[in-house]
């Protein structure tokens, strides 16, 4: 592993935060760290977590700490998995194989965005553990229907259906860096904004060298072939999810299927309707409508919804174990966490993502010990106090 991403340099995610920062220009970064409109929904996120203390059983002795649990029947090492990252090939080469190849070194799962610039196939030979495919609807119906062939084909154990992108978010930043431009291939719209690619001269090369702005060779529409970049957002408007999709969904893939984007309780109902498997309680990581609550303030609704008849599971705001402890003590079964590995790609690739994740690790280990838990199974509420006004179960 490299010296940078090792102690003292690198002890937390926020420490990779910023060597991603480092590494990365700005309108790459801020792709990652972003969120949408004033960004409300996006730090609430993760003070929602602050908010949630811990009740520790002192005087118990815990020297071993189980971590493994089952996730739609799947063994995993730790109740972790890698949330989907569009255009993770922008943060570094082959950046969607590398994640999924970190995951699987670690036993736990990877999710891998529709909107990847590494084909569906390689993405699954890269890893030696479980992964997901998480779809959009984006170049139309066959369009879709191929992607589900062969993310059966390839291996994929569940399929992942994001329901809460009726629209692109207002992402400020994306905007205020040239993003549009950028794409745009016009020299004169582009080069006000050229500037802060040249700054980072590693970056661009190796960027160029993986053979630059990708297509995305998962959306391969018939008579076209791959979509190309610039596409994404009129795309993404023309192909949101509606609950009627996921008829045509089930008879398409026989596997498992999540729902994610799930805000409500009444959402949650209508998911188990459809006959999913599981769902992720999850606002995108603030991406897309500001304003929303925060995912764990949410999670006790949707599981009373639920009431035990699918795996719930949780994403947003995720960046130490002791997150994911009380996202579990609330009954989560798992967390996903998107920025946390996505810092550790922008940081040093497979190795920034590898001690992400060992972070995680390290940090679960402790915090259960501290609480007196000996096992990921064993936490339940009387682990926490939660402020006395949010939503109950």
């Amino acid at each position: 592993m490299p010296r940078s991403v090792q102690p003292p340099r690198v002890l937390n995610i926020e420490d990779l935060r910023r060597a991603a920062k480092r590494r990365l220009p700005r309108v790459v970064f801020d792709y990652i760290d972003g969120g949408a409109e004033a960004e409300l929904t996006l730090r609430a996120n993760c003070r929602a977590f602050e908010a949630v203390t811990l009740r520790p059983r002192c005087a118990v002795a815990a020297p071993v700490c189980d971590l493994r649990t089952t996730v739609l029947g799947t063994p995993l090492s730790m109740p972790l998995i890698l949330a989907p990252v569009g255009s993770s090939r922008l943060i570094y080469p082959r950046g969607e194989e590398v994640a999924a190849r970190a995951a699987g070194v670690a036993g736990i799962a990877y999710a891998l965005s529709t909107l990847s610039g590494c084909r569906l196939e390689d993405v699954a030979a890269a890893s030696k553990g479980p992964v997901w495919y998480q779809l959009y609807l984006v170049g139309g119906l066959d369009c879709a229907l191929s992607a589900i062939e062969r993310a059966g084909s390839s291996g994929f154990s569940a399929l992942v259906v994001t329901i809460d992108t009726a629209v692109a978010g207002m992402r400020e930043r994306d905007f205020r860096n040239g993003v549009k431009e950028l794409l745009s291939g016009k020299l004169g719209s582009m080069l006000p904004f050229v500037g802060q690619l040249l700054t980072k001269p590693r970056w661009l090369m190796s960027f160029l060298a993986d053979g630059g702005l990708m297509k995305f060779p998962n959306v391969v529409i018939p008579g076209e072939g791959p979509m190309t970049y610039a596409d994404v957002t009129t795309a993404l408007e023309q192909s949101m999810v509606s609950w009627q999709d996921l008829r045509w969904i089930r008879e398409a893939w026989s596997g498992p299927i999540v729902i994610k984007g799930v805000h409500t309780g009444d959402d949650a109902r209508r998911a188990v309707d459809a006959g999913a498997d599981a769902l992720v309680v999850s606002n995108h990581g603030g991406r897309q409508l500001d304003g929303v609550a925060p995912t764990l303030c949410m999670l006790p609704e949707v599981l009373a919804a639920v009431d035990g008849r699918i795996e719930v599971l949780l994403d947003g705001g995720i960046r130490r174990g002791s997150d994911i402890v009380k996202a579990l003590c609330l009954g989560a079964r798992a967390v996903l966490a998107g920025r946390a590995y996505a810092y550790g790609l922008g940081a040093a690739g497979e190795a920034g993502v590898a001690r992400a994740v060992e972070i995680l690790h390290a940090d679960l280990v402790r915090t259960l010990k501290l609480l007196g838990c000996a096992a990921i199974a064993e936490l339940d509420q009387s682990y926490i106090d939660v402020p006395a006004d949010w939503p109950r179960e």
